[in-house]
């Protein structure tokens, strides 16, 4: 299973364009409300229900954990954090876009990878920061800012059941 990270503030073009793509890809997704209801709004307003809450997740069939940005508000919940630690630690796959690689630099996960962030969000990323549009480093995919969602999303759909699966989508998504 994959799980993506919702919190209040969130960018819903880089949460949704990723959920929507994963799940045309046959990739299975959960959506993880790290707030303490099941309803998030995001940072325009738009509010989604996710499919579970964290404290009431289990992680332990996580594949990779993907973090759309908006805010750093992710970064201010320590159980998330510990278990983006935990999964870097086994080496399991990572995804972070926008503001979200700041939180990814921040625990000192992105040590001897490279990455992007959205502008602004460089100094967080340190020695990492690459830029580029979208970037593969290891265990780890990162990519700038919400325009690049698609692009996002077809990376992680590219790496997690390949590039035939990931050509179809983009075809029938008429990318």
């Amino acid at each position: 299973m994959n799980y993506l990270f919702l919190s209040t503030g969130f960018e819903e073009i880089e949460a949704l364009t990723t959920v929507d793509l994963l799940r045309r890809a046959g990739v299975k997704l959960q959506t993880v409300s790290c707030e303490e209801a099941i309803l998030v709004e995001g940072s325009h307003g738009i509010r989604v229900e996710a499919d579970i809450l964290f404290a009431d997740a289990d992680f332990s069939d996580a594949e990779m954990l993907i973090l759309p940005g908006g805010s750093r508000r992710l970064g201010e919940f320590p159980a998330l954090c510990q278990l983006l630690l935990k999964h870097n630690d086994a080496n399991k796959d990572i995804a972070a876009i926008c503001a979200a690689p700041s939180i990814l630099g921040d625990l000192g996960i992105l040590e001897g990878k490279q990455a992007t962030c959205y502008p602004g969000f460089e100094e967080y990323l340190g020695d990492s920061y690459l830029g580029g549009l979208v970037v593969e480093s290891k265990n780890i995919i990162t990519a700038k800012g919400p325009g690049l969602s698609s692009d996002f999303a077809f990376c992680i759909i590219e790496h997690l059941v390949g590039q035939e699966v990931a050509d179809e989508v983009y075809d029938k998504a008429q990318y």
